[in-house]
């Protein structure tokens, strides 16, 4: 035994303290072993749907009804199936109208309860008591475990439950318990959670989803091209600044920067309203939903163009500091010709569709005015000091990171950029060449070092690499040969606003290319599979999600409504348990409140993606490895014990 073990023996034995205490301890390992592994859940390009986010984590993406309909059957109706599912979802607001309703509101308590304990005992079946008791709401821990546990000892069981539901009842405690339990369901159909990327950006609410996130009992999150630039933005980059309020301003979420984070807009609507007084704003129009107040429009117009200019301007100063990034084909503030009214992009003029620019000095078009460069200076404040935002993004780095690999499955957001010839493509990074894998890791280091670094120099070396993981070509959250938004803004031709995708999008189907892929991220087994999003599917056009024979799979169907027009369906969840993987293909979600008045689920067709040849268990899996490596020093301690090298205590 070499010094390192011994240390590891001599640490376990303060925690393991004689043989009975190691021996219990492997027993209890060996057997959690045999157990099925959990449910994984997969979701990506959630954009800020909040709503239907929670209601895919609530439902389990329809996880919770299947296991309705195999515990209950044809005993109860289906109407009284949909108000079970009701009540495990939102079981808040549901109590609220059944006790306004339900006339005879003890007898509603003891049916629920029954069936809602019967719940509990089926979807807890696959773990173990002591996983299922660390998953119990403290003040109901013991008496949900007196119900969910089988006493043999007791000869009239069902008196002896019935009798603990009725003193719940009777002592006033049963809308609490019901509560207790929907949340319970609720926790125990999904194990873990994979978010592969993109939180941010388009929908209203990705402050919910982050608070969400941060009180989830088991998630992972890697990072997508929206979640890098919020990140930037959060560090103080000023360019990521610009993107996230243009963007929000884009589509009419100025009210998620306001009273979600709190932070203050006033400087910049005060700069708009003054500079932008007279300008015409045409092409800045607001794509809003509908709970966007009009009354803000002329004024969020003015803003969305202000930092728009905001924006390429210091893009612009950026890609001058960073010739190594080759983005001078995105500087466009000097290339346009104001006698033509054109802009020259790779030797050809465009008409622009605008050039009211108040604030755009020809001769030195990338320069902030004095009054710009304090509105940044606000806003850089105002993102930095936000202690909620601050909060989420922390949690984005402790949580996540460029791609994750999890029980044989490698993650991420966008692609591997490759070559035409399916070779990894090099990308310069400060000087150096990357590709594959180790592009993924030190794009990582730099975003890392531009939130946390001391030193100002790498920290601003670190912002300006996650500016370019946010919209450089080489980026492998973008992957895409440009991000085309002056020319979305400025000129009509479509073509000339498409956005090459990389090689990759055209390869993903040959076997041989998802096996290099597999193989630089040292997954090896033929059952490995790639998970993605960032390229929204287009079923309406039977595009699938399933690329290589299962091998890859892109579930990125639509979360955003700005997307499902698209995609035809509003999201994907990809659905990995013990028996197999599947795709929760989601139809579009009406509302929270609908779903708890009319009782109407989020229907999602079943896609079997693939089905194991042997029941996965939890052996199988990356906790199984370290459990066994556990195993194996606590048999070592064991054997020291009996043979004295170390002293039981």
């Amino acid at each position: 035994m070499d010094e390192r073990d011994k240390k590891i023996l001599k640490t376990l034995s303060k925690q393991y303290r004689n043989i009975a205490a190691a021996s219990t301890e492997i027993i209890n390992l060996q057997s959690i072993m045999n157990l099925p592994k959990g449910t994984e859940h997969f979701l990506t390009d959630i954009h800020g749907e909040y709503e239907q986010f929670n209601h895919v984590l609530k439902n389990g993406s329809g996880s919770i009804r299947r296991k309705i309909d195999e515990e209950f059957g044809n005993t109860i109706s289906t109407r009284d199936k949909k108000s079970l599912a009701t009540l495990i979802y939102y079981p808040e607001e549901k109590l609220e109208i059944v006790r306004q309703e339900e006339e005879y509101l003890e007898d509603w308590y003891k049916i629920s309860l029954h069936r809602l304990v019967q719940m509990i005992k089926r979807v807890s079946s696959k773990y173990t008591r002591s996983k299922v008791r660390k998953a119990l709401p403290k003040d109901f821990a013991y008496v949900i475990e007196e119900l969910i546990t089988e006493k043999e000892e007791i000869q009239d069981k069902e008196a002896y439950y019935n009798e603990i539901i009725h003193t719940i009842i009777r002592i006033g405690r049963a809308p609490q318990f019901i509560i207790a339990l929907s949340h319970l369901i609720q926790r125990l159909v999904i194990d873990h959670l994979h978010i592969v990327g993109d939180i941010f950006d388009r929908g209203p609410g990705p402050h919910i989803i982050m608070d969400t996130l941060c009180a989830y009992h088991s998630v992972d999150v890697q990072w997508g091209n929206h979640d890098m630039v919020w990140m930037g933005a959060a560090s103080g980059h000023l360019a990521c600044i610009a993107n996230v309020v243009r963007m929000a301003a884009r589509y009419g979420n100025l009210a998620t920067l306001e009273d979600g984070y709190g932070i203050n807009l006033l400087p910049l609507a005060t700069f708009a309203m003054e500079v932008y007084k007279n300008t015409n704003c045409d092409v800045f129009s607001i794509k809003y939903n509908t709970d966007y107040n009009t009354k803000d429009l002329s004024l969020d117009t003015k803003m969305h163009k202000a930092m728009a200019i905001i924006q390429f301007k210091l893009e612009g100063q950026l890609i001058m500091r960073h010739p190594e990034f080759h983005m001078e084909h995105r500087m466009m503030l000097d290339k346009i010709d104001y006698e033509k009214g054109t802009v020259n992009i790779k030797g050809k003029d465009y008409p622009m569709l605008d050039m009211d620019f108040p604030t755009v000095d020809p001769k030195d078009p990338f320069a902030l005015t004095e009054e710009e460069a304090k509105v940044m200076v606000r806003l850089q404040q105002a993102f930095m000091q936000c202690e909620k935002l601050q909060r989420h993004v922390r949690f984005l780095y402790s949580k996540g990171g460029m791609y994750k690999i999890y029980n044989g499955n490698l993650l991420y957001h966008g692609c591997v950029p490759l070559n035409d010839d399916g070779s990894f493509a090099s990308v310069e990074i400060y000087g150096k060449s990357y590709s594959g894998k180790a592009l993924y890791d030190i794009l990582e280091y730099y975003a890392r070092r531009g939130y946390y670094a001391k030193d100002n120099r790498e920290r601003a070396a670190g912002q300006d690499i996650i500016w370019y993981i946010w919209a450089g070509e080489g980026s492998p959250v973008f992957g895409k040969e440009k991000m085309a938004t002056f020319e979305r803004y400025f000129i009509a031709e479509k073509e000339i606003q498409k956005e090459r995708k990389n090689s990759y999008y055209q390869l993903l189907e040959k076997e041989e290319i998802v096996d290099s892929i597999l193989k630089e991220f040292g997954l090896h087994n033929k059952e490995a599979h790639i998970v993605n999003g960032h390229v929204p599917v287009e079923q309406i056009h039977g595009e699938s999600p399933i690329k290589c024979g299962g091998r890859l799979l892109i579930i990125d169907g639509g979360f955003s409504r700005a997307y499902q027009k698209k995609t035809g369906i509003a999201g994907y969840t990809l659905v990995c348990n013990s028996r197999g993987m599947r795709l929760a293909a989601h139809e579009h979600f009406e509302s929270a409140h609908a779903a708890i008045v009319n009782e109407s689920d989020l229907f999602s067709e079943s896609i079997e993606v693939e089905t194991f040849p042997h029941r996965k268990l939890v052996a199988d899996t990356d906790n199984g490895k370290e459990i066994q490596e556990n195993i194996y020093y606590l048999e070592e301690l064991l054997e020291a014990y009996r043979e004295g090298t170390i002293m039981e205590q």
